[in-house]
C-alpha cells in the first residue's frame, strides 16, 4: 500500500493561527476491509469553517481531535475498491481530509459520492457544485427566499460560496451586489461573475462610509442578505436593510481569532423587523441533490464561472489556509496533491 502524507492538528491557536499549529507526517496506508475504498485524492478544499474546528470551545460542531489529520473536502480517485457500487478509476468527492490518501467506508451514507467529469471539472466539486455552493443555494433559496426585483448582498463576493450566490440570484431576476477585498476581486465580480456592483471594502475606513457606498450600488435599499463576514460589514449592510429583509448567517469570518464582534445597531433588527438566520449546510442533506443540479447547469452552461487560488502540494495546505483567513485567495482555494 502506498506511503501517504497527512498534515495533523498538533496543538490549539492561541489568538491567530499559525503554521506551527499543523504537522507533517507520513504513515503507511492500511490493507483494505470488506466493504472500503482506497481514494487518492487529486485536490483538498480549504473553507474558513476549518478554523473554528481548531479551537477546543463549544460550537455547532465537535473541534478537530489534536494528532489527528485535519478535516477538510476532497475529490479524487479510487485506486482500489472492495465494494460493490465503486470501480477503480470512479472520480468521487469525500471528506479525505487533509492528506495524500483516504480508506473509506463506503457503505457509511454520504462517506464517498460518485461525480461526473464531462462538464464539470473535478476541482469544481469542491467548489461552485460542492458544500459551498450548496451553502449559498440554501442561504439564498431556504432563508432569504428572494423575489424577481429584490435587491440581493453578498459579503465575500469572489469567493466560491459568493460567486456561487451571484449567479443563484441572478438567476431569480434579483439586483446582485457584492462586497468584496480590493479592485480585481471587484472586476472580477462584475465583468466575470454578472454582479451588477461591487464594493472594495478596503476603500472603507468604518461602516458609515461603507454603507454610504452600499446606498449608491442599491438605491431600493437591501431585501436579501447573505453574511460571510460579520464585523464592519455587517454593522453597514444593516444601515442599508429595508422592511422585512432577511439575512442569512454563513460565517463570521472577522472574529475567527477569537475578538468579539459587538454589532453597533442592535435596533435596526426590531425597527425593520429582520429575520436572522444561522444555518450549517450538512444539517441540510435533503435539500443537496436539488441544489448540486442547478449549480451544476450553472457551471456547464457557463453562467457560473468560478475561479480558483490553487497551492501546489500538501505542505503548501497551512500557509494557504492562512491565506486564505486574511483573503488572500482569489475564489475557491484548493490544494493540488497529484
Amino acid at each position: 500500500m502506498p506511503a501517504n502524507r497527512q498534515i495533523l492538528l498538533d496543538n490549539r491557536p492561541e489568538g491567530e493561527a499559525t503554521t506551527s499549529n499543523f504537522k507533517l507526517v507520513t504513515t503507511q496506508t492500511p490493507a483494505l476491509q470488506d466493504g472500503q475504498v482506497l481514494v487518492r485524492h487529486h485536490y483538498l478544499s480549504l473553507d474558513p469553517y476549518m478554523r473554528g474546528r481548531m479551537n477546543d470551545s463549544k460550537s455547532y460542531a465537535q473541534p478537530q481531535p489534536l494528532g489527528e489529520v485535519m478535516i477538510g473536502g476532497t475529490v479524487g480517485e479510487v485506486l482500489e475498491s472492495r465494494h460493490p457500487k465503486f470501480a477503480v478509476g470512479d472520480k468521487v468527492v469525500g471528506m479525505g481530509g487533509w492528506q495524500e490518501y483516504s480508506v473509506v467506508d463506503a457503505n457509511q451514507p454520504g462517506a464517498v459520492r460518485k461525480v461526473d467529469t464531462t462538464h464539470v471539472p473535478l476541482s469544481h466539486y469542491l467548489g461552485a457544485v460542492g458544500m459551498p455552493g450548496v451553502t449559498a443555494w440554501y442561504g439564498l433559496v431556504k432563508i432569504i427566499n428572494p423575489k424577481a426585483g429584490e435587491t440581493m448582498v453578498v459579503s465575500a463576493a469572489t469567493g466560491a460560496v459568493g460567486s456561487a450566490y451571484g449567479a443563484l440570484a441572478k438567476a431569480r431576476g434579483c439586483r446582485v451586489v457584492g462586497i468584496a477585498g480590493g479592485k480585481d476581486k471587484c472586476d472580477y465580480a462584475v465583468n466575470e461573475l454578472g454582479f451588477d456592483a461591487c464594493i472594495d471594502y478596503k476603500q472603507h475606513k468604518d461602516a458609515g462610509s461603507l454603507s454610504k457606498a452600499l446606498k449608491q450600488a442599491c438605491p431600493n435599499g437591501i431585501d436579501g442578505y447573505f453574511e460571510n463576514v460579520g464585523g464592519l460589514v455587517l454593522d453597514a449592510v444593516l444601515l442599508r436593510m429595508n422592511a422585512f429583509g432577511r439575512i442569512a448567517v454563513c460565517g463570521m469570518i472577522a472574529g475567527y481569532d477569537g475578538q468579539p464582534m459587538p454589532l453597533a445597531n442592535p435596533a435596526l433588527i426590531l425597527v425593520n423587523r429582520l429575520k436572522i438566520e444561522g444555518f450549517i449546510v450538512s444539517e441540510h442533506m435533503e435539500i443537496w441533490p436539488e441544489a448540486l443540479k442547478e449549480l451544476g447547469m450553472l457551471v456547464g452552461t457557463g453562467k457560473l464561472r468560478p475561479r480558483e487560488s490553487v497551492a501546489p502540494n500538501l505542505e503548501a495546505a497551512p500557509e494557504a489556509f492562512l491565506g486564505l483567513l486574511k483573503g488572500k485567495n482569489f475564489g475557491k482555494q484548493l490544494v493540488k496533491l497529484i
